[in-house]
C-alpha cells in the first residue's frame, strides 16, 4: 500500500512549476540526411546573443535566456494588464548516433527559428590497447 506524505496541494504546486518549465522549452525538429543533421528549433523572442551552441563528440547542447520586455511605446506606462511571455533560461540537448564534425557545425537564425547544421565526421578514431600480462 502506497501512502503519500505530501499535501495534494504540495503536488498541485509542482505540477504547476513542471508545466511552467515545460512550456518554455522550444519546440524542435530533427532531420537525417546522409552526410548530416538538420535542427531546427522555435525561438520567438529570443535575441540572438543569448543563443549558445555547443557541440561534442555525438551531442548537440542548446541554451539560450529570453527576456522580458516592455514595448517601447508602453514604457511611458508601464501598467501591464496580462502577459503570457514566458521569460527565463532553458537547455536543450540532442544526442546523435554517428559522431559531429564539430568544424563544419552551423548555426543560422532567422524570423524566431534557429536551425543548425552538423555535418557527420567521416574519421572515426580506433585506438588499440595492448594488453599487459
Amino acid at each position: 500500500m502506497i501512502t503519500l506524505r505530501q499535501s495534494p496541494f504540495d503536488l498541485l504546486e509542482r505540477l504547476e512549476q513542471q508545466v511552467a518549465q515545460a512550456e518554455r522549452v522550444p519546440a524542435a525538429e530533427v532531420l537525417e540526411h546522409a552526410d548530416g543533421y538538420t535542427v531546427r528549433l522555435e525561438l520567438p523572442g529570443v535575441d540572438r546573443n543569448s543563443i549558445d551552441v555547443k557541440a561534442t563528440d555525438r551531442t548537440l547542447v542548446i541554451s539560450a535566456e529570453r527576456h522580458a520586455s516592455l514595448d517601447p511605446a508602453i514604457e511611458n506606462n508601464p501598467q501591464q494588464l496580462l502577459s503570457e511571455f514566458r521569460p527565463g533560461n532553458w537547455s536543450r540537448s540532442f544526442r546523435f548516433s554517428q559522431p559531429l564534425d564539430r568544424d563544419q557545425l552551423r548555426a543560422s537564425y532567422r524570423d524566431g527559428i534557429l536551425e543548425i547544421q552538423a555535418a557527420k565526421a567521416e574519421n572515426r578514431t580506433t585506438v588499440s590497447v595492448t594488453v599487459e600480462s
